[in-house]
């Protein structure tokens, strides 16, 4: 059984001060319960040849600002100051392969949607994520179903930002596919095209290009951009970033997931299609092929976020930040 998160020990960065991970504490009426206005992001760490580091922390750090900016939520603390909290947070628990969940809320001085003099917080937790899913179903690829929620519309809420209250609509989605027995959800914007996953961004494969939905109503994920310069600058791929109609990914040749957590995940079926059947894709229970896109482009993400830097990887080495 997995231990609950607030059971064990360790130290969290709050405004600036360490607390003792069991102490850590939030008033039952601060504002971001009640309203999920707030902000976060999920940021990994990784053991390497030379030590252990984070991954993109600048680009992480950016839209968590950027994020509260969209919000208008002020903060004090500076990119260079949470980075480096984020650095302590992995020494301080002995960490070397983490998650780190930089998270801004508003405080309990008041309730209700005009609530003033509200003080602005930010933490920072980190812990041992474990798979984020099965090793085998990594291999084999996962089940979706295109949801019958929508994803959000550009002038319904801000869609560059990570807020809180978004993965509501997320977690309809995801809960309607596993309750249906699939792994995961796909998700339409209001006008039909593919957005997302559930907590993922979207790739296909069809003759030799790379595609995947242009930044509207999905988040433009740093994993995201990631794969699309190593499928540009190491594989020479062209990449199209454009609209994309649901029976697109029926039809193409491989398709995949990618995020911080999931880091880069086949999608082997969707809505009972099973995807690169037309290429001759690897029957349905049968791992994906070493040498299709999708396993080498997971391959080279590997090697990066794990600091295996070729030659030919050297120039992404602005992505690691040493701890």
């Amino acid at each position: 059984m997995t231990t609950p998160l607030y059971d064990r020990d360790g130290w969290l960065w709050l405004d600036g001060d360490w607390l003792p991970w069991r102490e850590a504490q939030t008033h039952l009426l601060t504002h971001s319960l009640h309203y999920g206005m707030g902000c976060f992001e999920g940021v990994r760490a990784y053991a390497g040849p030379g030590g252990t580091h984070l991954f993109r922390v600048a680009e992480h750090t950016r839209r968590l600002l950027d994020s509260a900016h969209a919000l208008d939520i002020p903060l004090s603390c500076s990119a260079d100051e949470l980075i480096q909290a984020q650095r302590q947070c992995l020494t301080k628990n002995g960490l070397s392969n983490a998650y780190l969940k930089p998270t801004v809320f508003l405080g309990a001085e008041g309730l209700g949607l005009r609530a003033k003099g509200l003080t602005s917080h930010v933490m920072i937790a980190a812990w041992d994520l474990g798979d984020y899913i099965s090793p085998q179903a990594a291999r084999l690829g996962l089940r979706a179903l295109t949801s019958s929620w929508a994803r959000h519309h550009v002038n319904i809420s801000l869609c560059r930002a990570k807020t809180n209250g978004h993965y509501v609509n997320a977690m309809l989605a995801l809960n309607t596919a596993v309750k249906a027995g699939f792994d995961e959800a796909i998700m339409l914007d209001p006008e039909g095209y593919v957005a997302e996953a559930s907590a993922a961004n979207v790739f296909l494969l069809r003759d030799g290009v790379l595609h995947t939905p242009e930044v509207t109503s999905c988040l433009q994920g740093i994993t995201r951009d990631s794969v699309i310069r190593l499928a540009r600058e190491v594989l020479g791929m062209e990449v199209r970033e454009r609209r994309i109609t649901r029976d697109e990914l029926y039809l193409a040749d491989e398709a995949f997931l990618t995020g911080t957590a999931a880091e880069l995940l086949p999608l082997r079926e969707l809505d009972g299609r099973h995807i690169g059947a037309r290429a001759g894709a690897p029957a349905v229970g049968e791992p994906i092929a070493d040498d299709s896109l999708t396993a080498r482009l997971q391959a080279l993400y590997r090697r990066v976020t794990r600091g295996e830097l070729a030659p030919e990887l050297a120039a992404f080495r602005d992505w690691l930040t040493a701890v």
